[in-house]
């Protein structure tokens, strides 16, 4: 099948190269030259703007875009509108907002320009171990791209989860999941760092995806950073986010929906961003005032 990729990043450059090893023809875009250079060298057949991208592709046309949430899929969209055909498929494979999701269909809708939103998940690893992918689109759409689908994800990877908006939807949720996930075995593998016991990290993380009810793939992806770096000396605890957790925390408070796990996860990031406190400073602050408490001063 013909797709064009528009956004060469880590994400995009590893689907371009699954789909060509599953014998599609993809052209591709970006604004690094050097990433075009690369998936021509790939494989890939490189278009020069947005305007040469749908030439080169044949009606029904199917675009992929994998490039920033927001501004940078607004500006895409705007491009390729007038460019495209009645028919022709625009799937956001990124992290989008899924209200933007609904709303860009519906604006899409009245030139018959069908709009896709696929939730991607699978990372770095994708590339070997496939994507999961969660697929907000018409019947029409879904089974226009399928074979592109089929191709990215691993056997039962990808799914038809509701019209535009649902694919982004099932991904935010899929996110705020995978923060509380992530918070869960950093708090146990911090106890069992300071324990009383000379405990081997990497050797625990790696027993736990044996048979263990707590066993994921994000697991395996601890026991592979703890087997390179057993107590994180080289790793700063900045712990950033993407968006999808606050979204999914709005998301249950509109709904009256109690997310106190995913909530507190998305919280404890934050905290990992100050360098110093000042809700910590006013606790230790009063502890001295009504219980004579000593405080430590900065450096000490």
């Amino acid at each position: 099948m013909d797709v064009g990729m528009i956004g060469l990043g880590r994400m995009g450059a590893n689907m371009t190269q699954r789909l060509i090893g599953g014998g599609h023809r993809v052209v591709v875009l970006d604004l690094n030259p050097q990433a075009v250079a690369a998936a021509a060298q790939a494989g890939a057949e490189p278009a020069a703007t947005a305007g040469d991208l749908v030439d080169k592709l044949p009606p029904r046309r199917a675009v992929w875009m994998m490039v920033p949430a927001g501004e940078p899929v607004e500006s895409t969209i705007a491009t390729l509108a007038p460019l495209l055909q009645a028919g022709d498929v625009l799937i956001d494979g990124g992290n989008s907002n899924y209200h933007d999701s609904m709303r860009r269909a519906g604006e899409l809708r009245p030139s018959g320009i069908e709009f896709v939103d696929a939730g991607t998940s699978g990372g770095i690893w994708g590339l070997r171990e496939g994507y999961c992918l969660m697929v907000g689109a018409s019947d029409s759409a879904f089974a226009h791209i399928e074979p592109l689908l089929r191709t990215l994800a691993p056997p039962e990877g990808y799914a038809h989860v509701g019209p535009a908006g649902a694919g982004h939807f099932t991904k935010m949720v899929h996110n705020g999941i995978e923060y509380g996930m992530m918070a869960a075995y950093g708090e146990g593998f911090e106890l069992l760092a300071g324990s009383r016991f000379d405990i081997d990290l990497p050797r625990v993380a790696a027993l736990w995806n044996h048979g263990s009810v707590v066993r994921s793939w994000l697991l395996e992806l601890a026991a592979r950073a703890l087997a390179a770096d057993p107590r994180l000396d080289d790793v700063a605890g900045y712990v950033q986010d993407s968006g999808e957790g606050r979204w999914t925390v709005q998301e249950a408070m509109d709904q009256d929906v109690p997310l106190p796990i995913i909530t507190l996860a998305l919280m404890r990031r934050f905290a990992s961003r100050q360098e110093s406190s000042f809700s910590a400073k006013l606790q230790a602050a009063l502890r001295r005032e009504f219980g004579g408490h000593a405080l430590r001063t900065p450096g000490a």
